[in-house]
């Protein structure tokens, strides 16, 4: 299944901690203030070792199918990852999170990937929704959401801890029926 082909210039891959993590590390440590603001994670991704340890844990959760995290290649070039952060097999869903470093923006990634992560999701997963959870004011995450044909159920008050404080959050979700 993976690598999972996008088109002509993007590819998800696996990734492999000791073959990506510098690459990876060095791309967040490139965007840190411009991933923080969303992503508070980012400040604290401090070394390789960090890296490395987070690709290890992730692979570890593929494994017993809790999440899948998937590093984005356009034109054979590490720039982001996206990701099922939680699969509940019960209920049949997950969400999608995901990150661009800034200069790959406005380039129809993140749409083009996000539409990839809904076709395995609903015929590899067999999920029956996938949701998209995003600051209100974050801006591009939502206009990706949006752009992918999810439905917005709704706002979550004060439902995301940024490095400024509580965020309002939109919920997108996707039905299998709808997809």
């Amino acid at each position: 299944m993976f690598p999972y082909k996008i088109d002509d210039e993007i590819n998800l891959i696996l990734p492999n901690p000791q073959l990506h993590a510098s690459t990876i590390f060095n791309l967040v440590e490139s965007n840190r203030s411009y991933l923080s603001k969303w992503l508070p994670w980012a400040n604290n991704l401090n070394n390789v070792n960090d890296e490395v340890d987070f690709l290890n844990e992730n692979l570890q959760q593929y494994r017993v199918e809790k999440s899948l995290n998937l590093l984005i290649q356009y034109h054979n070039q590490i720039v982001g990852a996206i990701s099922f952060n939680k699969i509940n097999h019960n209920r049949k869903y997950t969400d999608i999170g995901y990150w661009l470093g800034q200069e790959y923006s406005d380039n129809n990634i993140m749409h083009r990937c996000v539409l990839g992560m809904l076709s395995i999701g609903f015929k590899k997963y067999e999920f029956n929704k996938i949701i998209i959870n995003a600051a209100v004011d974050n801006v591009a995450s939502n206009r990706v959401a949006k752009k992918c044909g999810f439905h917005l159920d709704g706002v979550l008050r004060e439902n995301e801890l940024l490095l400024d404080g509580f965020h309002d959050e939109n919920t997108w979700s996707m039905l299998c029926s709808e997809y």
